[in-house]
């Protein structure tokens, strides 16, 4: 009886002790603050249309400030390309954006969200040996969670990282891929879809683990993970509930299908087939890596749906 009484009081203790909330406030959010590489990109669109986060503004009613950068990678010095990186050129204009009073993003009603991987993990850098010397996933997923750190030192408190979506799907990285822009020389397809099935999910799972070890070391702030790998590999598996175009539903195949032969220069624009107009709906993807259009659309309603809280659907808050 005396342990029973014991659990029963440690019980009310804890019941009383305050806790910080989980996540922000329903509508908290004002401001939607957002870095990654072509998959977020408002200008040089990987979709070639509307990118997620103009549609995310108008559906959560954000102000949005954009950032990502077409072809980025999380940083130069882990997993260089000729493109944007996150700390070497996406933070600092955001910095200098805030320095200079161009734009104003009050931390309480402010979200910063990335979705960063498909450059870090793709051709030229990890499944292709391009990294600098000895660095791995470990790194790269680390050097997002740096993002975090340094952008709450900063000041800001809420933050929604996105998983890598299941790149094993996408025509590049499919065991049926062929030669195309972003990659014409020889390879063994079967062994690259296999690579990537195992590189996204140990990077998803580092990320998820990361975070959990990060939330608790920054007081006050608000750490969420959308599931992107759940909302695509259950729009492959039910393309009926996302996809709406006119053409037959089509989930392996690309809107912008575009042929190369073996060695040909990615310069070139190879053998072309592409579906207009309302049939575009149809795919899940845009082109041999991109999400389609009407993937973006989805990817919005649900973040915007999780930003304001009236969907946890795709969403976990840590703290």
């Amino acid at each position: 009886m005396a342990l029973v009484r014991l659990l029963a009081l440690v019980a009310i203790i804890v019941s009383a002790w305050p806790v910080e909330a989980v996540g922000p406030a329903p509508n908290q959010i004002k401001n939607l603050v957002t870095f990654g590489d072509s998959y977020t990109d408002v200008v040089s669109t990987g979709d070639n249309g509307t990118a997620w986060p103009v549609y995310a503004a108008r559906d959560g009613h954000f102000t949005l400030f954009p950032f990502a950068r077409s072809g980025a990678t999380c940083s130069q010095a882990l997993t260089p390309r000729d493109f944007p990186p996150l700390f070497q050129s996406q933070l600092p204009a955001y910095f200098a954006e805030v320095a200079n009073h161009s734009i104003r993003v009050p931390p309480e009603e402010t979200i910063y969200t990335l979705w960063l991987g498909t450059n870090d993990v793709g051709v030229g850098e990890l499944i292709t040996g391009g990294q600098t010397p000895g660095v791995t996933l470990v790194d790269t997923v680390g050097c997002q969670i740096d993002w975090a750190k340094t952008l709450y030192q900063s000041g800001a408190r809420n933050f929604l990282f996105q998983a890598m979506l299941p790149l094993q799907h996408v025509v590049l990285y499919s065991a049926d891929s062929y030669p195309n822009r972003y990659w014409t020389l020889e390879r063994n397809t079967t062994e690259w879809n296999v690579f990537m099935t195992e590189i996204v999910s140990s990077a998803n799972k580092l990320q998820e683990l990361m975070i959990q070890q990060l939330a608790p070391t920054l007081p006050g702030a608000h750490i969420g993970v959308f599931d992107s790998f759940g909302l695509f590999s259950d729009m492959i598996a039910h393309p009926a509930s996302y996809l709406n175009g006119t053409a037959p539903l089509n989930v392996t195949g690309c809107i912008r299908s575009c042929v190369f032969k073996i060695n040909e220069s990615t310069a070139d624009t190879g053998d072309c087939t592409i579906a207009e107009g309302t049939d575009r709906d149809s795919f899940l993807w845009y082109d041999e890596l991109h999400p389609s259009e009407q993937a973006d659309r989805v990817v919005a309603r649900e973040i915007a749906a999780a930003i304001n809280r009236q969907s946890s659907q795709w969403t976990t808050w840590f703290s």
